[in-house]
């Protein structure tokens, strides 16, 4: 018996500074998934995943409690493994870094590179950031603040260690040319590539004397290492790494690491200085590494002066575990950033998971039992062209979704996998209507072609039911035990129960009451309930008749990505999804509005307004907004949920 492939996968460390919020979630989930499938194609899977619990931050955060750093990781840790646990993710291994043999093989790591001579001894002074431990030169500032994360840096200068990156860059930059797979998305890569590799590099800082927490440098303890030299090394010290070449033969086995799953906001770390600690260490470089896009609140940034942080546990209260792993995995495309919002959650469960997969369940069971006591055989009664057709189709369908599949999941589209197995229970749902069971439940002579239409639909939904396990795994194992192996049971149960949206807002707003700022509320409210509001009296424009407004076309519209005009200091340029069309429109609304802030709106637009260029980028519409007094703009949006393309007249 031949022996199985391996496949060594990571997910980002955590970094034990909070509770994780559900776009951190996120990443756990996807790797599972994809973990899940692979061993389902006959891999041996090694799945690590931790958490990051060094550095200035978390010396910070444990100080503001009184109690040490290593008490603070210890309850955040925890918790991160709690949510972990609670999304059913299959990890095989939870790395910490403060893990008695990973702390000391980065120290030993640390003295290698000392002694080969690519880590030396300097001084530092740039802007550091501290959220994101990391230094930056004046010119790699944006508008003064932290280029990656964007916020306040600070003046600093101290003694450290630095690391020679400009020795391996012509060896990566050639290994990234030859290797088109090794960075995903392809936008990921030219980024890397065109900001910071081609350029040059600078040497980077692997040390810190301005605080305590973290693994000392052995030979001169009052330095640390910086917090990326220890936190990437885990990928090699999870899996039993030795410095001194004593490494396990699990290492051996599983390194070069097959997929490092991370955010997009880490890119950076992970495809330029991990792979040069590793050529600096004489070890492979891992096979791919996949940054994900980020899953944002609908209305932008979460907040809890807004009151709109969504947590893995609360919406596992609402929705199931499964509920919510279908959502976080199905609402991500492959390299922009998805959308959450409570409301899109309930759509989805109501939409998705009530109806095209619950309901068909229910009614394929119910049918089953009812007409032949939950036992159906394959009778080939297909008599006319149409039945042989409907039936062909179906089992086309059932018989090519799984190398469809396979495909997506082999270029990590996970998202587009789901969909084609939702097609699957689509198309099963549809085969439904076209052989109306029912109908021949009415001709005794029809019995045959009954029972193989349900047949049929027992196969179709047992296929989906396989296919759905890595990304549900207890829906996929709830429906193949009530279809069971040549009988169904008696009384199918019920797998997703459909929500009003207005019940589980009402609840999400008493669970999550917006926090009263000081001076005054959340909303901006008066400070007096007698305060006059405020109101704007405009310049007034020539009449026109209804024939004139006529002309526009207004209809509701969707953002689903938007970016900064390169070339332009006010402009923002949206996808706006309208109907089953999707337009570019260009607005002057930077000022107002960061593109990911805009991404999952609902707007109102004019849709009929002529083409034009504005800062050389085609706009194909307009946003319409409300001006104030000051000039500052908020964009028009539906009172109510509607759907994209809806007219406003």
């Amino acid at each position: 018996m031949s022996e199985k492939p391996k496949y060594y996968m990571t997910t980002a460390i955590a970094y034990t500074s909070g509770k994780p919020h559900i776009g951190n979630t996120y990443e756990i989930v996807l790797a599972d998934a994809i973990a899940r499938y692979k061993r389902s194609q006959g891999y041996e899977v090694f799945f690590q995943t931790g958490t990051d619990e060094h550095g200035q931050k978390i010396e910070l955060k444990a100080g503001e409690k009184g109690i040490t750093p290593k008490e603070f990781v210890d309850d955040v840790a925890g918790e991160i493994r709690r949510i972990w646990d609670l999304m059913n993710t299959s990890y095989d291994k939870f790395i910490r870094t403060t893990d008695e043999e990973h702390e000391k093989q980065v120290q030993k790591i640390f003295k290698k590179l000392y002694d080969k001579g690519d880590i030396y001894k300097g001084h530092y002074e740039g802007m550091y950031c501290t959220p994101c431990e990391s230094f930056f030169t004046e010119s790699q500032l944006v508008d003064g603040k932290c280029p990656d994360c964007g916020r306040e840096v600070q003046p600093a200068k101290e003694e450290a260690y630095f690391f020679k990156m400009s020795k391996y860059a012509d060896r990566l930059i050639e290994h990234i040319n030859t290797h088109p797979e090794f960075i995903q998305p392809v936008s990921r890569k030219n980024e890397m590539m065109n900001n910071f590799l081609l350029p040059g590099l600078q040497d980077l800082c692997v040390s810190r004397t301005s605080f305590q927490w973290g693994i000392p440098v052995d030979f001169d303890p009052k330095h640390v290492v910086y917090v990326w030299l220890d936190a990437l090394t885990n990928y090699i010290t999870g899996i039993g790494y030795d410095c001194d070449g004593e490494s396990t033969k699990q290492f051996q086995k599983n390194w070069p690491a097959d997929l490092h799953l991370i955010g997009k906001d880490i890119i950076r770390f992970h495809t330029i200085y991990w792979p040069i600690f590793l050529m600096a260490l004489d070890l492979p470089l891992p096979k791919q590494i996949f940054g994900h896009p980020w899953l944002l609140q609908g209305d932008g940034k979460m907040s809890k002066s807004k009151g709109n942080v969504l947590y893995a546990d609360e919406l596992v209260d609402f929705f199931g575990v499964d509920a919510v792993r279908y959502f976080v995995l199905h609402e991500m495309p492959f390299d922009n950033d998805g959308v959450i919002t409570w409301e899109l959650m309930v759509e989805r469960m109501n939409s998705d998971l009530a109806n095209t997969l619950g309901n068909l369940v229910n009614r394929t069971i119910s049918m089953t039992n009812k007409y032949f006591g939950g036992v159906v055989t394959d009778k080939g009664a297909a008599e006319t062209e149409e039945e042989r057709a409907v039936d062909a189709d179906l089992k086309a369908v059932t018989e090519n979704t799984p190398k469809v599949v396979d495909g997506k999941m082999n270029d990590l589209r996970v998202a587009d996998a789901i969909t084609e197995i939702f097609n699957l229970f689509k198309r099963c749902n549809k085969y439904i209507d076209e052989t109306t069971p029912w109908v021949l439940a009415k001709d005794e002579a029809k019995k045959d072609r009954l029972e193989t239409v349900l047949y049929n639909l027992i196969a179709g939904i047992k296929a989906g039911a396989v296919l759905i396990e890595p990304f549900m795994p207890e829906t996929s194992g709830k429906i193949l035990a009530q279809l069971g192996d040549g009988k169904v049971t008696e009384k199918p149960e019920i797998l997703f129960a459909r929500l009003d949206v207005e019940e589980v807002m009402k609840k999400v707003q008493e669970l999550h009451p917006p926090v009263k700022e000081e001076g005054g509320t959340a909303e901006g409210e008066a400070a007096c309930d007698g305060a006059e509001k405020a109101v704007i009296d405009i310049e007034a424009k020539p009449e026109i008749t209804f024939e004139d407004f006529a002309k526009m076309q207004f209809q509701v519209g969707e953002i689903i990505a938007c970016e900064e005009v390169k070339k332009s200091k006010k402009l923002l340029c949206s996808q706006v999804k309208i109907g089953s069309q999707v337009k570019q429109i260009v607005s002057g609304i930077k000022a107002y509005y960061k593109p990911e802030e805009m991404v999952g709106k609902k707007v109102m637009v004019l849709v009929n307004l002529k083409p034009a260029k504005l800062a050389g980028v085609l706009s194909e519409g307009m946003l319409l907004c409300a001006e104030d007094a000051d000039g500052n703009l908020a964009l028009m949006t539906p009172e109510k949920e509607m759907p994209a393309g809806a007219e406003i007249c």
